[in-house]
């Protein structure tokens, strides 16, 4: 069935809930992050310059972390941090099929492999005991994805790579400005990784970060996103040398001053964005509380989202419609779902390397369930009131 089926309408005839079309989410953007690029096009220094090191030490110290390393992209980020951990032929990474791609391939680019564990059916975060149970002699790390903005169980994994000499890296591309346990996530693994892609928190137009206490981490890092190479230009310049090494075979994943200036003008407006869009989360959560066709993501009492996504689930027992019906009717309301994510596992490209159907159960289900409703800061009450309005109307028109 193709997504212009006009047959799988909940609503023939009449108006949409919205006149134009509400997106998933959106970047927000003032007068005050434009004159920040401004201001950098406008100075001597494009890329590698000063606002590079002033948006790590920021964020660095927003985040409680020791050191931050600026890249161009949370993929970026992800493989950055996977070469950190020394992986390499042979080693596996035990991850969640529950996440962008980008989560297992950072494993696939330094010749590892991606072992995929289960997640936990009411919060579809990675489940610690699936985890366990995918443990095995030559597992180097686990990937933790902190899915939708809530943190994982971030004690029960760091007992879990205690135990077995593991690295543990946060996917945190969905939770900045979230906390666990009333600890910051950038604070809860060896290494965090953060994305700035227009979607996320903060933008930078796309760029990520990732911070670790460990210094060691963060010199590889460092010469990881610079080709390799172990001496920057401002140590060069310093000595009076133009002599450089490179040690290690890197990449260009320098992050400009241009993109740095727009993402410092952004931290700024950090507590306010989470702000708004765990208020809105209030409004959904409110509204859909008695519903028996829908249930939001749970959230655990000792973790506190940053709500990147707001992602329900639809009891297709109680609707006469498969998602995909629901789906396409919301859309023709003008409300900008999307479904956050097909199974990492499922795409072509896995299957080419021998991965199938079956793997994560709970999972799975899940990904026939779910969709994503709108939700980013500069919704306002009555945006959040379009998509309410129109959740209903669509359920109401497909109710058993």
């Amino acid at each position: 069935m193709s997504l212009d089926d006009k047959n799988t309408l909940a609503v023939e005839g009449g108006s949409p809930v919205r006149n134009t079309l509400l997106p998933y989410g959106h970047q927000c953007i003032d007068e005050d992050d434009i004159k920040a690029v401004v201001d950098v096009l406008r100075s001597d220094w494009l890329t590698t310059g000063p606002k590079v090191v002033e948006f790590e030490k920021r964020f660095a110290e927003m985040v409680g972390a020791k050191y931050a390393v600026a890249v161009n992209s949370g993929t970026a980020a992800l493989h950055a941090a996977a070469f950190a951990a020394g992986i390499g032929p042979g080693d596996e990474v035990i991850t969640t099929p529950m996440t962008f791609a980008a989560s297992a391939n950072c494993v696939l680019y330094c010749g590892g492999r991606p072992v995929f564990a289960d997640v936990e059916a009411d919060t579809l975060l990675l489940d610690p005991s699936s985890v366990e149970s995918k443990v095995s002699p030559k597992t180097k790390a686990i990937i933790a994805v902190d899915y939708a903005g809530q943190p994982c169980d971030y004690d029960a994994l760091k007992k879990l790579s205690d135990e077995h000499g593991l690295i543990l890296i946060a996917d945190a591309c969905h939770a900045l400005g979230a906390t666990y346990k009333n600890r910051k996530v950038g604070t809860l693994a060896d290494m965090t990784v953060f994305s700035f892609h227009p979607v996320k928190h903060i933008t930078t137009g796309e760029g990520g970060m990732v911070v670790t206490d460990n210094p060691d981490f963060a010199v590889k890092l460092r010469a990881f996103r610079n080709h390799g190479i172990t001496a920057d230009h401002r140590q060069r310049e310093a000595d009076g040398s133009w002599f450089y090494e490179m040690a290690e075979l890197g990449y260009n994943y320098r992050l400009p001053d241009i993109n740095c200036a727009l993402g410092l003008s952004q931290l700024k407006k950090l507590d306010k964005f989470v702000a708004r869009r765990r208020q809105i989360a209030a409004l959904y959560d409110s509204a859909f509380a008695d519903m028996p066709a829908l249930f939001p993501l749970a959230q655990r009492d000792d973790r506190k989202s940053s709500y990147h996504l707001y992602v329900v689930r639809f009891n297709l027992s109680k609707l006469n419609a498969s998602r995909l019906q629901v789906f396409v009717a919301l859309r023709a309301e003008n409300v900008g779902v999307n479904v956050h994510y097909i199974p990492v596992y499922w795409h072509p490209y896995y299957n080419k390397l021998g991965y199938g159907k079956g793997l994560c159960p709970v999972a799975e289900k899940a990904y026939e369930e779910i969709v994503t409703l709108p939700l980013f800061p500069a919704m306002s009450d009555r945006d959040a009131e379009d998509v309410i309005r129109a959740v209903k109307k669509v359920l109401s028109a497909y109710a058993e």
